[in-house]
């Protein structure tokens, strides 16, 4: 049965036997395990890639079963992070691999340690501070990448090779930004599955030793539309990320409480300033006798207080619901888990 497995893949002759070896021995970090992070997953695991690393800072919501393919209502009603939720459901379809979900931010302090041994990036995140973290470290590192993102029924793809295509950075203001996301104007599963397919073809092309492609692929599908425009002529030679007297700006490590406001969610994410390790279990202990609803399923605590919810993860992040005053939960973070 396993020398079936993948026996349709094989006799396709771009990738054959010789490129399906090449895929078991691959390593391929996703960066962010929502809607096109988790579609990406599901295609690689299936394809044997022999080594996936899923990051990812949330949990699942009720919102995200409408498109984020990995997850179940049973992962929402266990409060469960995507990382972990989706490294038990990856596991289940391909046992034979080996898949890690890491449930912490993606980050300047962490980004060179977790790509480490990877052979390239698919980037599933849904920010813009993310993918600069991402472009630096991929940069420094000679690591390509491929950026990816959508939002309402249209989406776009490009390949990044550090070295010879243009970076993010040389590119930001030729990748088309209008500012809105998923949760302030909406998508649709369909957008999501057409970026992700363009991203694991290219991750397969380049592990398979075949060519990626050097376009930037944008489309509608609800409009019919599509184009693929040709970027590298835009390589910025003076580049603070890519060029020869690089200095990675977004890998600069930056001190004290980090507070994200999370756009479309009304929720303010805190991080301490050092990253340590709490005990969810002595926290429950503490937080027992004054606030409502505490539940903690050995991944993350969640409570309520003060008509507020928090989400408290083993690194220490909280994502603090209900408000988007960075003061306001700061202080309520300093009130129940501590400064």
């Amino acid at each position: 049965m396993t020398v079936e497995r993948y026996s349709r893949q094989e006799r396709f002759h771009p990738i054959g036997k010789a490129g399906q070896s090449l895929l078991a021995r691959s390593h391929v970090l996703i960066i962010g395990g929502g809607a096109l992070g988790s579609a990406n997953a599901e295609m690689l695991t299936r394809a044997g890639v022999g080594r996936l690393t899923i990051i990812d800072r949330d949990y699942v919501e009720w919102s995200n079963l409408g498109r984020q393919q990995l997850y179940t209502e049973t992962d929402v009603q266990g409060f469960l992070p995507k990382a972990k939720a989706a490294e038990k459901k990856l596991q289940k379809i391909n046992s034979t691999l080996s898949i890690l979900g890491v449930a912490e931010e993606f980050s300047s302090e962490n980004a060179e340690r977790w790509l480490q041994d990877v052979d390239i990036i698919i980037d599933g995140t849904d920010n813009f501070e993310t993918r600069f973290i991402l472009n630096d470290a991929a940069a420094k590192q000679e690591i390509p990448w491929i950026y990816g993102g959508c939002v309402k029924s249209h989406g776009l793809c490009l390949p990044i090779l550090p070295g010879k295509t243009p970076c993010l950075q040389c590119l930001i203001n030729q990748i088309p930004q209008d500012g809105e996301t998923c949760d302030t104007a909406g998508i649709i599963a369909p957008a999501v599955q057409m970026v992700a397919a363009h991203q694991t073809t290219n991750c397969l092309k380049f592990l398979t030793g075949n060519q990626m492609s050097k376009k930037l692929f944008f489309f509608d599908i609800w409009n019919e539309e599509h184009s693929f425009m040709d970027v590298s002529s835009l390589l910025d030679f003076r580049c603070p990320t890519c060029s020869e007297h690089a200095t990675y700006p977004y890998l600069t490590k930056r001190k004290g409480v980090r507070t994200a406001v999370l756009c479309g969610r009304d929720t303010v994410q805190i991080r301490p300033e050092e990253k340590n390790s709490i005990s969810l279990s002595v926290l429950y202990q503490r937080l027992e006798p004054v606030t409502d609803k505490l539940i903690h399923n050995g991944e993350l605590l969640m409570f309520y207080a003060e008509n507020t919810r928090f989400v408290v993860f083993k690194d220490g992040r909280t994502l603090i619901h209900g408000t988007n005053d960075i003061k306001q939960a700061k202080k309520l973070y300093q009130q129940f888990i501590g400064a």
